[in-house]
């Protein structure tokens, strides 16, 4: 049943000559379909982010009441679009990032390990006690120094690729443009006299 509600997600907008400035940095002198997109409207958009999921399709519903309210589809859907375009591809280059340095940590860590674990029990006689402990220790540290790097390489991948799934479903979902419905008025009603 919980995969039913977050199969569909409808974000609603209304585009028109009095709402069109909100969506939009007010500090941003550029033309409408480069502005910079307003804190708000995009907590507003990002606040959908938790329901979507891998199955998930996104559709902006944009509703306009006239004629003239359509000439600024075409802008807002290009900011949005251009936003989560850069918000996506600042977060694939964290990824690439944090893939690089996790794996420079792994191989200088296996650098260490091979050291102390080849190197310094040349240095110690097998008989005396302390390589024993000093083994046992070389053992343990091993084991930690390669712990951190393993487990991010393995476990702390998916944040990651879901935000870039997310800004992704945010980028290529489809627009319906909707008018809004008159309010039906009652009919008179005739009475016989």
């Amino acid at each position: 049943m919980s995969n039913s509600l977050f199969k569909k997600i409808n974000i609603f907008l209304k585009v028109n000559e009095q709402t069109i400035d909100g969506y939009f940095n007010a500090n941003d002198p550029a033309p409408i379909y480069k502005r910079q997109l307003s804190q708000e409207f995009e907590e507003y958009i990002m606040n959908y982010a938790p329901s979507i999921k891998r199955y998930s399709t996104v559709t902006y519903k944009l509703n306009c009441v006239s004629e003239s309210d359509k000439e600024y589809i075409e802008p807002l859907v290009h900011a949005i679009r251009r936003h989560f375009s850069l918000k996506k591809s600042i977060k694939e280059a964290e990824f690439k990032k944090f893939k690089k340095r996790n794996w420079m940590l792994l191989a200088f860590s296996l650098i260490v390990v091979m050291f102390f674990q080849g190197v310094m029990p040349v240095l110690f006689n097998e008989e005396h006690r302390i390589h024993s402990a000093f083994s046992n220790a070389l053992d343990v540290f091993s084991w930690v120094i390669l712990w951190k790097p393993i487990e991010k390489l393995i476990f702390y991948w998916n944040p990651f690729l879901k935000e870039i799934s997310i800004f992704d479903k945010l980028i290529n979902a489809p627009i319906i443009i909707v008018g809004e419905k008159k309010k039906m008025e009652p009919e008179p009603v005739e009475h016989a006299a």
